[in-house]
């Protein structure tokens, strides 16, 4: 008998249908807690159920989830009704939910909670209290199980980001009784150790049961005490402890854990010789602008000199000199062309050019005689001539009124 040939897509559509034919799997209710809840655009939920010893995939579709009277989030305990079916595309078995019901708050979520709230009140969580990582630690504290995943995990990065960085290891249980305890003192130790300047406390993911460590309030409070910066590496990205809240940073994962405490070795030598270059050429620049300010100040220094002050004093006394040269030739030009234009209107108006056409000047005691009327007969004249002179006696005198007709 020859094998039955089947493709992928057959073979899932005929396990969802003896699924969906079986009476077994339809109309049957489940109970259990809600964890990684998710709301989709469509209005569909998706989520996982899961008790102390199992899980599974869950999805309950918008016309039914519209039925729900109440906000489901992770933690709480919840019974839903509904039928076991297949998700063809990816072969995936999942509950499909058609009523969801409260059950009560699941106890380990409660605690969480209580715990949180409690510790939030002391401030242990406040913003002010992280302690900043540093740049090039001298060696990186790991509080983690010896035998898992995690510790290969933070050394692969850390030395691949910077090789040879110390790694400190305190092996401990991260889960199970007496773990929190272990997690506590871990903690305890590294934070005395010099050369730790950087403690990761961490393991890899797990239900709310196995983080449960990382919840306690051992465990909270002893990384509360630590001087050393703490990151906290719980789990996977979406799991959150109170170990993350008290931390002074989160990462998402151990391997991000040693990505934020260790170092880029290459990035740092590049900065470094960024930085360098960058010191090398402001150091330049500075030194030629003080050079240029130097020489500002060696030329006023200069200027300021007795001697350089003492030729520029001659120089202005030379220049000032030949200013009042030039200005007392002017003027004494002006004056002379003003004496010699004033001596031209004497001489035009003067009795020279009177005395010229044939007319002759009569002084009486040095003065000349403009009225006749103020002589008598025998005063002594004295006549002046356009050339030489005449001393002349008056023998007659005539009024201005009578026609004057000299003696026979």
């Amino acid at each position: 008998m020859s094998a039955l040939e089947l493709t992928v897509s057959q073979l899932n559509e005929y396990v969802r249908r003896s699924l969906a034919s079986d009476p077994m799997l339809r109309g049957i209710t489940l109970t259990g807690e809600l964890s990684n809840f998710k709301r989709h655009v469509s209005g569909h939920w998706y989520f996982t159920l899961k008790d102390e010893g199992a899980s599974i995939a869950c999805a309950m579709f918008r016309q039914n989830a519209a039925s729900v009277r109440f906000a489901p989030a992770d933690g709480q305990r919840v019974r839903l009704t509904g039928s076991v079916g297949l998700y063809v595309r990816s072969g995936s078995y999942q509950f499909y939910a058609e009523r969801m019901e409260r059950d009560g708050t699941g106890e380990l979520y409660l605690r969480f909670e209580a715990l949180k709230r409690r510790l939030h009140a002391e401030g242990l969580f406040d913003a002010s209290l992280k302690k900043p990582l540093p740049l090039l630690p001298c060696g990186v504290g790991i509080v983690t199980s010896g035998t898992g995943a995690v510790m290969h995990d933070i050394a692969r990065v850390a030395w691949r980001r910077f090789p040879g960085m110390p790694l400190y290891l305190c092996p401990v249980k991260v889960q199970g009784e007496g773990a929190a305890e272990e997690i506590a003192g871990g903690l305890r130790l590294l934070d005395a150790l010099p050369q730790a300047q950087v403690i990761i406390v961490g393991r890899g993911g797990g239900s709310l049961e196995d983080l449960w460590a990382f919840n306690e309030e051992a465990v909270a409070r002893a990384i509360a005490a630590c001087q050393t910066p703490v990151i906290s590496a719980v789990g996977h990205e979406t799991d959150v402890t109170i170990a993350d809240f008290v931390a002074d940073v989160r990462a998402a994962t151990p391997s991000a854990a040693a990505e934020l405490a260790v170092p880029d070795r290459g990035r740092l030598v590049a900065d470094l010789a960024s930085g360098s270059t960058r010191l090398v050429l402001a150091a330049q620049r500075m030194l030629q602008t003080k050079r240029q300010a130097l020489q500002v100040l060696q030329a006023r220094i200069a200027a300021q000199a007795p001697e350089g002050l003492s030729e520029r004093l001659r120089l202005r006394m030379e220049a000032l000199q030949t200013r009042l040269n030039a200005a007392f030739a002017a003027d004494l030009s002006k004056r002379r062309q003003r004496l010699e234009a004033a001596a031209i209107r004497l001489r035009s108006s003067g009795p020279e050019q009177t005395l010229s056409r044939g007319y002759a000047i009569a002084l009486r005691e040095g003065k000349p005689v403009r009225d006749a009327s103020t002589l008598a007969p025998g005063d002594g004249l004295t006549l002046v001539f356009a050339s030489g002179g005449a001393q002349a006696t008056v023998s007659q005198v005539v009024k201005e009124e009578e026609a004057w007709q000299p003696e026979p």
